[in-house]
């Protein structure tokens, strides 16, 4: 009689592998504590990761500070370029499936980190943004943001209640031809849904700031409110510039047909043209509707060119399936 061969088919505990960007500026109080918790999240849920610091141009001594700890990529900008641009530089680095951004002013909660991944595998999802719902910042920054959030919503209606949240995750392959500027890291969320990602949110902690000062000012609130234009225009028009350029030319021209039937009514019933305004009116609409229509023909053309020389799609394709 043979004997069965008994085999163990324990379940095996997948590694997930991440990589945690944190632009800091002025933070030197503050990037050892943060890397410490970081690092305590990842040793204890068994994570593969990297933490990559990118310094955004600090004047005090956060850079010395970074580079004594361990593990850990510091990335020095020569000087303050923005949180946007050092959370670009930051994607850029990481080399793992998962990309984690956070701020540097530890008012974000690592402890987080488990809960971003849990409800992005989950949901099938590729962003989840952190949604602070119990904000720990002064009333006047908290009003701002609340009145952000209330015209982002209007304008990009990326479904996303607290955009303003550094705390994100993010597949990699969300980056993909993808270049961050001004303010937009406020905005990922909306752009890569406008790209077709599947985008989903999760309540998490936040803390208030008990090191260091806070950079937010009323210079990053206008910036902001630029780029939401600037995003609301790609959502609505990036793939055809000529339906809104040339909508409102087209309207222009109506108006001055309009206006130039009451130019020649005037004139049949022997109304001075120097005593009206019909002539100035007709002239301005052709005038500015024939400008509008020109400019969309050559923002198409330019738009045709920027998609037939780049890396950049107008869609993005998910997955193929070939059997």
């Amino acid at each position: 009689m043979k004997q069965g061969i008994l085999i163990n088919f324990a379940p095996q505990i997948m590694s997930r592998a991440v990589s945690i960007v944190i632009p800091v500026f002025n933070e030197e109080d503050n990037v050892e504590p943060l890397h410490s918790e970081i690092n305590e999240v990842c040793v204890q849920n068994g994570y593969t990761y990297e933490i990559i610091l990118v310094d955004d141009g600090s004047s005090d001594a956060t850079v010395e500070r970074a580079k004594q700890l361990s593990p850990v990529t510091v990335i020095q900008l020569r000087k303050n370029f923005g949180q946007t641009a050092a959370m670009d530089a930051g994607i850029k680095h990481a080399q793992y499936p998962y990309i984690i951004t956070m701020d540097g002013d530890r008012q974000n909660d690592p402890n987080d980190i488990p809960n971003l991944i849990e409800h992005l595998e989950a949901n099938d999802l590729d962003i989840v943004s952190g949604w602070r719902k119990n904000r720990k910042d002064p009333f006047m920054k908290r009003f701002v943001s609340r009145g952000a959030n209330l015209l982002r919503g209007l304008l990009i209606k990326d479904e996303i209640h607290d955009s303003g949240c550094s705390l994100k995750i993010y597949k990699k392959e969300c980056f993909e031809g993808i270049s961050l500027y001004g303010e937009m890291h406020r905005f990922i969320p909306a752009i890569l849904k406008i790209k077709g990602f599947k985008v989903g949110e999760v309540v998490v902690n936040h803390r208030s700031r008990t090191a260091g000062v806070t950079k937010y000012n009323w210079r990053r609130t206008i910036k902001g409110f630029i780029d939401m234009i600037s995003v609301w225009f790609w959502n609505k028009y990036a793939t055809r510039p000529l339906h809104l350029l040339g909508g409102i030319g087209f309207i222009l021209i109506s108006l001055g047909m309009l206006s130039a039937l009451f130019t020649f009514i005037s004139f049949f019933r022997g109304q001075g043209m120097s005593e009206t305004a019909w002539p100035l009116l007709t002239t301005f609409f052709f005038l500015s509707g024939m400008q509008l229509f020109i400019f969309g023909l050559i923002a198409d053309i330019i738009l045709k060119n920027y998609f037939d020389t780049t890396k950049d799609n107008s869609y993005s394709i998910k997955a193929i399936v070939e059997n």
